[in-house]
């Protein structure tokens, strides 16, 4: 028993709170992870995907469309022969200039052929082969082309008679294939700067000679015509005939036989009928010093016995102007040169 009057000793124990210390970020964050570690793969997978996705699916075609845009076409050699009223055969070889990293393949594919500004007019389709688009590629286009605007393609013909230039549209769609990304289609827009014949400036007759008595054919002026042809085309143009005025009075007409104009100078031969009697009236009347002003206006193109209206109606709209010493042609009739 505890003797009465005795203070009960007091517990050196302390009263401890039932309160937990708090965890910090750090520890919070590391329990969040072992814990939905999994939801948090799944989330960092369909990012990725969706990322790759956007990359292949929307990136890429515009990556690619791109590259063809900025890419660009040369025509090095074209030649139109055995041409009909509504065709011609097509030969063209053009480098392709591809100023991209990437060296994607070209699907074969249609493409129109129009002039800039009349684009929802083509005169023709063509088909274009396949490519593989490196730093530069080489095409070649041979095939028969039908002309599906004739209208559209007397356009094209008249502009690139007359004037310094003309725009070339070629424009189709097709598939480009790179590595291992899908496969995707692209549009084919090119526009091309063909230089024209600027109506034939330096057209001229270098030499001829008067017959007094016509060939079978009917010809009694027989020379040689210089043509030069500063673009890259080749021409096949059959029998061309052009009627020639003085003062504009018809004095005849002049045939170019089977022409064809290469690229560079051309010399052809000439063969004329004209009305001597009335050419005699103008060197010994107005033009006394034998130099005879001749206007030259296109009049035909006939291959294989047809009217090819496209080159007809383009040539009407270029005329030449030359002047013939006729006085030194009817001097050298006795002396059985010729006058140029």
């Amino acid at each position: 028993m505890m003797e009465e009057g005795k203070a009960v000793p007091q517990s050196h124990v302390q009263e401890v709170s039932g309160e937990r210390p708090k965890p910090g970020f750090g520890a919070k964050l590391k329990a969040h992870y072992k814990k939905w570690w999994w939801l948090h793969l799944i989330f960092f997978i369909a990012s990725t995907l969706i990322i790759v996705l956007c990359l292949v699916y929307v990136a890429f075609p515009r990556i690619a469309q791109d590259g063809v845009d900025n890419s660009t076409l040369e025509i090095q050699d074209l030649r139109f022969t055995d041409p009909t009223p509504d065709s011609f055969h097509l030969e063209q070889t053009a480098l392709l200039t591809n100023h991209n990293k990437y060296h994607p393949r070209l699907d074969a594919f249609n493409a129109s052929l129009s002039i800039g500004g009349s684009e929802d007019k083509p005169f023709a389709y063509v088909e274009i082969p396949a490519v593989h688009a490196t730093e530069t590629a080489t095409t070649h286009l041979d095939q028969e082309v039908q002309v599906v605007d004739l209208e559209a393609f007397i356009d094209y013909n008249t502009q690139l008679w007359t004037n310094s230039s003309v725009d070339l549209v070629i424009k189709g769609r097709t598939k480009l294939h790179e590595m291992k990304f899908p496969t995707t289609t692209v549009d084919f827009h090119k526009r091309i700067d063909m230089r024209g014949f600027e109506g034939l400036p330096g057209f001229n007759v270098t030499d001829f000679s008067i017959k007094l008595i016509p060939e079978p054919d009917g010809a009694n002026m027989i020379g040689t015509v210089y043509i030069p042809n500063p673009t890259v085309l080749t021409l096949t143009m059959g029998n061309v005939t052009f009627n020639n005025f003085v003062d504009d009075e018809f004095i005849g007409t002049s045939l170019l036989s089977d022409l064809v104009l290469r690229p560079g100078n051309n010399t052809v031969s000439m063969r004329s009928t004209v009305n001597q009697t009335l050419v005699i009236e103008k060197v010994t009347g107005t033009y006394k010093d034998g130099m005879l002003p001749i206007e030259v206006r296109s009049n035909s193109s006939i291959y294989n016995g047809q009217h090819l209206e496209y080159f007809e109606k383009a040539l009407q709209g270029s005329q030449q102007h030359i002047v013939l010493n006729v006085g030194a042609a009817l001097a050298a009739l006795t002396g059985g040169g010729s006058a140029g």
